[in-house]
């Protein structure tokens, strides 16, 4: 059976930094990654991006501009399901709540080179690699890292 799915998410700055939160994959696998998630009834991509960040990180952000539209494929549970993602370049408000601890392992703001190693979807990669060349960050300017 093919199952389509549609999410949206946000990469959160704070001048250079970026927040990630760690999640565990499909394969139970602890990876880095940005909140994202379902749109619910109702709901515009812009509302759910900002609800998925606030849900997982405890962030309240609003929305700089739209960013890209990822489409990828998988398998889950013998379903093929086709995805798509809408990503929001989102500015930092501030921290009004904690974390989902159901969903999300941890969360760490780091410079976008740390992110660059981090991050390992092709997606992600693709959006790191987007705002260091909007911010013209150039390997040697690596900022020290804070963790929550």
């Amino acid at each position: 059976m093919m199952v389509s799915e549609f999410s949206c998410g946000g990469v959160i700055l704070d001048g250079r930094k970026v927040l990630l939160v760690q999640v565990k994959n499909m394969k139970g696998k602890k990876i880095w990654t940005f909140p994202k998630g379902h749109i619910e009834a109702g709901e515009t991509p812009r509302q759910a991006a900002l609800r998925e960040v606030l849900e997982e990180t405890g962030y309240k952000a609003v929305i700089v501009r739209p960013m890209i539209r990822v489409k990828y494929a998988f398998t889950f549970q013998g379903n093929y399901v086709k995805k798509m993602v809408q990503w929001y370049l989102m500015k930092k408000l501030g921290r009004i709540g904690k974390h989902d601890a159901s969903e999300i392992l941890s969360i760490r703001w780091v410079s976008l080179l740390k992110a660059h190693e981090l991050v390992q979807y092709p997606s992600d990669i693709r959006l790191v690699d987007m705002l260091m060349a909007s911010l013209h960050i150039e390997p040697t300017q690596a900022a020290p890292e804070t963790e929550e």
